[in-house]
């Protein structure tokens, strides 16, 4: 199955939307509330679990526990799966104490900096020198990391990690980074993402004078 960014992404949406839906008292739903709740159409909703083989229709609806469970299930939230930050800065300590992060099946189990000052390895998270990455990483079998680090560390971090078998990275460097065969990349530009919404409000601001 070729399974788009964008396709997991509205996944990961319908499901948040659904624990508010279910917040309200709601045990079945309907394509159309999911789409209201998320700003797509009813018929792509069921496209999307259609692809996945979620049963459902116009009239009889999903009951939202068991739709709950399947995308849990679809999107590997049953398990626990490990992650390691790399620079523990004012990014890498917010996303280190970020305790929703459980709740979907994330846990931080260390983080990785070369500054001295920011190293405690007796804390709920340690953090620990970057020497300590490539065998931290192959002892504890993770394959998922975050990179918190500046733009010129970035690519000598990236091969670290690559090397020591890491899978998959979310990457808040500014950088653009491309993964390999065995290696999956997602570039988060926080200044870009802040750019193109400041534009697009102006814009809007624009607009309505016009």
């Amino acid at each position: 199955m070729n399974t788009s960014k964008r396709l997991i992404i509205r996944l990961s949406r319908y499901k948040n939307s659904l624990s508010r839906l279910k917040s309200l008292g709601f045990i079945k739903v309907f394509s159309d509330n999911i789409a209201d709740a998320v700003g797509v159409t009813p018929s792509q909703v069921r496209k999307d679990f259609s692809i996945f083989g979620i049963p459902g229709n116009k009239r009889g609806g999903y009951l939202i526990d068991d739709l709950i469970r399947e995308l849990k299930r679809i999107l590997c939230k049953n398990n626990i799966n490990n992650v390691v930050v790399v620079g523990c800065g004012n990014l890498g300590n917010a996303l280190m104490k970020y305790e929703r992060f459980i709740m979907e099946g994330i846990k931080i189990v260390a983080g990785f900096d070369n500054n001295d000052k920011k190293l405690n390895e007796k804390l709920s998270i340690p953090i620990y020198h970057l020497d300590k990455l490539q065998e931290y990483i192959k002892k504890n079998k993770i394959e998922i990391a975050i990179i918190a680090v500046p733009d010129s560390a970035a690519l000598s971090v990236t091969d670290l990690l690559v090397s020591a078998g890491i899978k998959g990275l979310l990457n808040f460097s500014s950088l653009r980074l491309r993964g390999g065969e065995d290696t999956i990349i997602h570039n988060i530009n926080l200044q870009t993402e802040l750019e193109s919404l400041v534009y697009f409000v102006n814009a809007a601001k624009k607009n309505r004078r016009q």
